[in-house]
């Protein structure tokens, strides 16, 4: 099964999604025009993802895209360049993360990531019809929701109403093989894997990986460094 970008180049050049041009450091304006433009593809996006997140995590957030220009812009259409899969976590909204505006991010939120129709048909709906190269699927560490799993896994007591749907649903990715807080990170990780490789099967999505159109990258942000990386 082929994941995300084809070619040692590509994958090469954004493993770390943290690095980029030195100009893409550079302090600006809060706000950009409305002519940016607009990255066409996968490596494009995760070029521009790495350097957004370059700007956070090195406190020179540059607040693109939220000029009264592209707020008006805006009305008649949007052309979002990535569509983030990420968990509900406060502490990890994917527009202020990779220093991202309006239009810029597509962002489908739930519990652990956890994948229902919804949350697929929204993928779906991303990628078909915006046409969107990029679909990532990004955990964090100390994942709440991964936790509550494991611990519901280790002690066999079901979570209140609807949290134990998503327990089930993490549990199969749970990493035995590890114990204590290195199971709950180990387990973080191998969801985010398992994740990517659903929407890898996708039979609509999967055709467009094949023709080059479409990455699907699986990730991971560190709340101590506020780094994202690629989780392979």
């Amino acid at each position: 099964m082929r994941f995300g970008l084809t070619g040692a180049a590509a994958l090469g050049a954004t493993a770390a999604l943290g690095t980029a041009p030195a100009s893409a450091t550079t302090p600006t304006s809060p706000t950009t025009s409305a002519s940016r433009r607009r990255p066409g593809t996968p490596e494009e996006a995760l070029r521009e993802l790495a350097a957004g997140n370059r700007r956070w995590r090195t406190f020179r957030q540059r607040h693109p895209d939220e000029s009264p220009a592209v707020r008006q812009s805006l009305t008649s259409g949007q052309h979002p360049f990535a569509l983030v899969l990420g968990c509900i976590d406060s502490r990890v909204p994917p527009e202020l993360v990779f220093d991202q505006g309006l239009g810029d991010l597509m962002t489908v939120r739930s519990a652990g990531e956890v994948l229902d129709e919804a949350v697929l048909g929204s993928v779906a709906y991303g990628v078909l019809e915006l046409d969107i190269p990029l679909v990532m699927v990004l955990g964090h560490q100390s994942c709440g929701a991964v936790k509550a799993a494991v611990e519901s896994d280790l002690s066999g007591e079901r979570l209140p109403a609807h949290i134990q749907y998503i327990a089930d649903r993490i549990a199969p990715n749970i990493d035995r093989t590890q114990e204590g807080d290195t199971r709950i990170d180990s387990t973080i990780d191998a969801n985010v894997r398992a994740i990517r490789a659903h929407l890898a099967t996708e039979p609509d999505l999967a055709a467009k990986v094949a023709s080059g159109r479409l990455a699907i990258v699986g990730a991971r942000y560190e709340l101590t460094t506020q780094r994202v990386h690629r989780v392979g």
